[in-house]
């Protein structure tokens, strides 16, 4: 199928960006500085919020009607729980004192704030946008929420523990690849809400990490008051 040729295919270019991002030095690290944005930070999100636009009409409802016709009777509700696996990992790793980029605390405010944020302009996209699902449940298709959150969720693991092993990377960003393609599967979702999706969540995270040293030294600047 030539639709889900292009689909693997972004998905593919983002994942390899995303790896390639994630070569930082352990010096840069103890060594960082406020407010620094690499253009690996924005590529992989733009691409996918952008091929999300491309694909938008014509090409999802194309893709929408093969994967219908192809698997009529698919219906799963593990997209209802996976998007939230990578981020089970992350703490959970944490938690067992398996050293990440921050402590189990940290990476429990970054979790909830990077959710809070791209969660907060999925929702709001929705209500403003109005378009309707595929299956016809309702207007609040684009982007996809599921897709936010396992995208979100898949950036924290690989922010955090990408850099001690590559397959926690893999790991996160296929289950978050995964809840993606069941969404369209289960008639939930177009594609285009999938990569739409996928951007946000990860231009959230991605923004929420690089503001996170900013965040932390204004509290303790306040603190000292």
């Amino acid at each position: 199928m030539r639709k889900n040729a292009i689909f693997s295919w972004v998905f593919s270019i983002v994942f390899a960006l995303q790896m390639q991002s994630g070569t930082i030095s352990l010096a840069q690290e103890k060594d960082s500085t406020l407010w620094v944005v690499r253009p690996m930070d924005v590529i992989p999100p733009v691409t996918l919020a952008l091929a999300g636009l491309v694909t938008q009409g014509k090409i999802s409802r194309q893709l929408q009607s093969q994967v219908r016709s192809r698997y009529p009777s698919f219906h799963t509700n593990a997209d209802d729980y996976l998007p939230y696996a990578p981020a089970v990992v992350s703490l959970g790793l944490a938690s067992a004192g398996v050293k990440g980029k921050h402590s189990l605390g940290d990476q429990l405010i970054l979790a909830l704030v990077s959710n809070l944020v791209a969660q907060g302009v999925t929702q709001s996209m929705k209500r403003i946008i109005q378009y309707p699902r595929p299956n016809g449940e309702d207007n609040h298709s684009f982007p996809s929420g599921h897709a936010t959150t396992a995208f979100t969720n898949a950036t924290l693991l690989h922010e955090e523990y990408g850099q001690r092993s590559i397959f926690y990377s893999i790991g996160g960003y296929s289950t978050a690849t995964a809840v993606g393609t069941m969404r369209v599967l289960n008639n939930k979702h177009w594609m285009a809400d999938v990569l739409f999706g996928a951007g946000v969540g990860i231009g959230a995270t991605k923004l929420v990490y690089i503001s996170y040293p900013w965040l932390q030294k204004t509290v303790r600047r306040i603190r000292k008051r």
